[in-house]
């Protein structure tokens, strides 16, 4: 059964850095473009960054939010079937819960058929 289980959220100020990391289990992360999403409090949910499959005949893709490019950087490391996001320059609006999915490249979007959500790592970015 497909499990995924983030983790490395904290309390960080403004400017500061985080490394998000999402073990996968129950299926081989190789096959499957994965991504981050977000969701803060009262706002719906935000897809972050998604990474291509490994396996896909294009080469890797990688696709960002606009509000993030630049400072948020998406790797994978099949060995481990673990996806990371590390977060650079941080600001208080990247305030959230992040939470690793299937996801889909064009658009940046969640896959559709991807419903087994972790319990997600806060982020909190304040002074």
């Amino acid at each position: 059964q497909l499990q995924l289980v983030e983790s490395g959220g904290g309390l960080v100020q403004p400017g500061g850095s985080l490394r998000l990391s999402c073990a996968a289990s129950g299926f081989t992360l190789d096959y499957y473009a994965i991504g981050w999403f977000r969701q803060a409090p009262g706002k719906e949910r935000e897809a972050v960054s998604c990474i291509s499959s490994t396996v896909s005949s294009t080469g890797i893709i990688i696709k960002y939010a606009d509000s993030v490019k630049g400072r948020f950087t998406i790797s994978r490391d099949n060995a481990k079937n673990t996806v990371y996001l590390q977060m650079n320059s941080l600001k208080p609006e990247d305030t959230a819960t992040y939470y690793c999915a299937l996801c889909r490249l064009r658009p940046l979007s969640l896959r559709d058929d991807f419903s087994s959500w972790g319990q997600g790592t806060q982020v909190t970015v304040s002074s």
